[in-house]
């Protein structure tokens, strides 16, 4: 029996080759059972699981460059937190006010004569904590020991001033006045912490000598 196909010109055996193989690529790429259906199928997901990925390294990439900007900004309010600390104590640490400001008296050359504790005063986010102070020491002296009060790195507020001349105290000193000394007077220092005071410690008033000298 004679093959149709051996008969046709070698032209149209390669035109029917040429059509029987891309029926054949037709039917790999659209058959969902095929294996090459079944490649471009995962070759589709791969991409779009690589796009996904692309998009959220995106996103993470920002939120890196957040981070950094935030820990920084962290590290700076942290540095701010330990400053005020200092101005503003947490807790009253009076032995500690005592001396700073018993240290600019003796820096000064002004005697202090004793330091008196008030009562607590609490406000709306800090605590006032005010001491009668009484002190003399030459008229420049004086002006010295209230400029190192300011500069200490504890806030510290001076109010109630009352100075006067140490030789018209009716009745004399108490004290010995020192060979100098023009001015004599009491005022009030108040500092200021923020945790919660003991109610009953802070309503008792006491007097604190400060350090005598002769």
């Amino acid at each position: 029996m004679a093959n149709p196909f051996r008969d046709m010109s070698v032209i149209m055996q390669g035109l029917i080759a040429l059509a029987i193989a891309v029926v054949m690529v037709l039917v790999g790429l659209y058959v969902p059972i095929s294996p090459v259906a079944q490649a471009k199928t995962d070759l589709d997901k791969a991409v779009q699981a690589r796009a996904k990925l692309n998009q959220e390294v995106t996103q993470l990439q920002v939120y890196q460059q957040r981070y950094g900007e935030l820990k920084q900004q962290m590290e700076a309010l942290n540095k701010q937190l330990d400053t005020l600390k200092t101005i503003v104590p947490e807790e009253k640490e009076v032995d500690e006010f005592i001396r700073q400001v018993q240290g600019a008296a003796t820096g000064s050359n002004v005697q202090l004569r004793k330091l008196t504790s008030q009562t607590i005063v609490p406000k709306d986010y800090h605590y006032e904590m005010p001491f009668e102070v009484q002190a003399d020491g030459p008229y420049f002296n004086m002006l010295d020991f209230f400029s190192r009060l300011s500069r200490l790195s504890r806030i510290i507020n001076v109010g109630d001033l009352q100075f006067d001349d140490p030789s018209a105290s009716k009745g004399g000193s108490k004290y010995p006045i020192r060979p100098g000394t023009t001015v004599t007077g009491t005022f009030t220092v108040t500092t200021f912490f923020t945790k919660p005071a003991d109610t009953a410690a802070s309503g008792a008033k006491g007097a604190t000598p400060a350090v005598k000298k002769p």
